[in-house]
């Protein structure tokens, strides 16, 4: 098969993670390099939420209905950021090659049951290429797990263009609903893989216990104290310990593993809620900084994107437990902490387009470079 190829250079990037907070995007002319031009966001509405979260877990009625219904509702989303972006931008749909929609993760099961396991995205692609009148680019991680790698994380290629340089190790912490670190080494090599939750026990405990999404810039946590017992039983889980390649998702960091811990451990079971809270934030800072102790030691510059980015108590727990290195965000590097995974599967769309690898296999564990995802024309 021939490779399509773009006419232009703009490319658009949609991005809801496991955060479960609703859909970020960026407009972005990837004509000799990553040029953000526009960014738009959409939030999800309480009930899409709840659904999304529900179907995160195994065991509900008419899932796939109710899946299929949650797909459009989600693409209903997406076409808004992309309208936003053509607007505030004067672009033209015609204009743009494609659209890089990733869809919504609700189940990561990799190399599991049959030893090839499954990713599974909500998404209807085919609707939002006829919403939008713009080629769609999706399922943008199947390719990787059936060549028997994680499926993820997918974006320490699209790290190192933007936030590598030569001569200088750098590490890339994206925390969103679950964190990943990639790695991008002096001399070109570059390795990834997630570390553990980032917000998506903080945000549900938060939200569980106050009605807020999330504990804004972590000062309810800041006000609370840290409980060691329940902290080590916690970092106890091995995913943490265990070695790269891995991926991870809210298939096993969610609510009912963390209600089995407090549970086993009544001393936490009977302390304060902001103490909870306090904890689930120092997991989330201690497991980030252990990944880069065991693998990014050679590192001095920790640059943080995602929603964890603007969490100013976790990125204070973050630099504290990494005396050395130098700890901020991604716009130190020109890009904001929130456009930076959007513009990510914005590159994974022109990959695609031009018949180019997406995925790292030392970092996905898959047998070589592939080309990601499926083309729906405009």
């Amino acid at each position: 098969m021939t490779p399509l190829t773009a006419t232009s250079e703009l490319f658009i990037g949609l991005m809801s993670g496991t955060s479960l907070d609703g859909v970020d995007g960026v407009l972005v002319d990837l004509h000799q390099g990553t040029r953000v031009l526009q960014h738009a966001s959409c939030g999800f509405d309480s009930g899409l939420r709840a659904e999304l979260l529900a179907l995160n877990t195994p065991g509900g009625s008419d899932e796939l209905h109710r899946a299929a219904l949650a797909a459009n509702a989600l693409v209903g989303c997406y076409a808004q950021v992309v309208q936003q972006l053509l607007q505030r931008s004067g672009v033209a749909a015609q204009q743009v090659a494609a659209i890089g929609a990733h869809g919504q993760t609700v189940r990561h099961r990799p190399q599991l049951f049959d030893g090839t396991g499954y990713t599974l995205q909500l998404n209807a692609p085919a609707l939002l290429a006829e919403r939008c009148g713009i080629t769609v680019v999706a399922d943008l991680r199947s390719r990787d797990l059936a060549a028997g790698g994680q499926g993820a994380p997918l974006v320490p290629a699209f790290h190192q263009g933007v936030f590598g340089r030569a001569g200088e190790t750098v590490l890339v912490l994206n925390i969103g609903g679950i964190a990943n670190l990639s790695v991008l080494g002096a001399g070109g090599c570059v390795q990834g893989f997630d570390c553990g939750p980032g917000n998506a026990l903080m945000d549900g405990w938060c939200l569980q216990h106050t009605g807020q999404a999330y504990d804004d810039g972590g000062r309810w946590a800041a006000s609370g104290r840290v409980l060691p017992a329940l902290l080590q039983r916690l970092l106890n889980q091995p995913f943490f310990a265990q070695q790269p390649p891995k991926s991870t998702g809210r298939d096993l960091f969610h609510a009912d593993w963390l209600a089995a811990h407090l549970a086993a451990l009544p001393e936490a079971a009977q302390a304060a809620l902001v103490d909870i809270q306090a904890t689930l934030t120092e997991l989330t800072a201690a497991s980030c900084a252990d990944a880069v102790h065991r693998w990014g030691r050679s590192g001095r510059r920790l640059l943080v994107c995602g929603g964890g980015a603007l969490n100013s108590h976790l990125m204070q727990r973050i630099a504290t437990l990494l005396p050395g290195v130098a700890v901020g965000s991604t716009a130190e590097r020109g890009l904001p902490p929130l456009e930076v995974e959007a513009a990510a599967f914005a590159w994974l769309a022109r990959q695609c387009l031009h018949g180019l690898p997406g995925n790292l296999p030392a970092v996905t564990g898959a047998r070589g470079p592939r080309v990601l995802g499926a083309i729906y024309p405009a």
